[in-house]
């Protein structure tokens, strides 16, 4: 006797309404149980930049670097190029010694041993923190 032939066998499915139920329970329970008024419970009150003050840097020096090799040290220009005249001019216008930030403004065209004179100054004098203006691309097309 064969009991199998008057049934038909049922393909496994996926129902996915229960799925979707379960997401939109999961869905809706994470959203009562997020607060958002976590950010808008601090009360900050933000500094105010005074822009004239931030143009004064006091502890800044500036050596800018011509294209042929010309120093000037805080827009003053310097007769010698070497590096003890460099070293003594950066010496007497670093107005917080060693802790003093030296930017160094050099031509494009600039040797790179003019560059490396004034980080060489720099290293006599004492000063640590060297860093290089640049300007954005945009500038230089003009």
């Amino acid at each position: 006797m064969d009991f199998r032939a008057g049934k038909t066998r049922e393909e496994p499915r996926i129902d996915l309404i229960p799925f979707i139920d379960v997401l939109l329970v999961i869905l809706i329970f994470l959203m009562l149980t997020t607060t958002y008024s976590r950010f808008t419970e601090l009360q900050l009150t933000l500094p105010v930049a005074d822009t004239q003050q931030m143009r004064e840097r006091p502890r800044e020096l500036t050596v800018a670097v011509a294209a042929d090799g010309r120093y000037a040290v805080n827009k003053t220009a310097l007769a010698g190029r070497g590096v003890g005249e460099l070293a003594q001019a950066l010496q007497a216008a670093a107005p917080a010694g060693g802790d003093s930030v030296l930017i160094i403004s050099a031509d494009a065209m600039a040797p790179h041993q003019a560059v490396i004179t004034v980080m060489e100054a720099a290293r006599r004098v004492g000063l640590a923190q060297v860093t290089f203006a640049t300007q954005t691309s945009g500038a230089q097309e003009r």
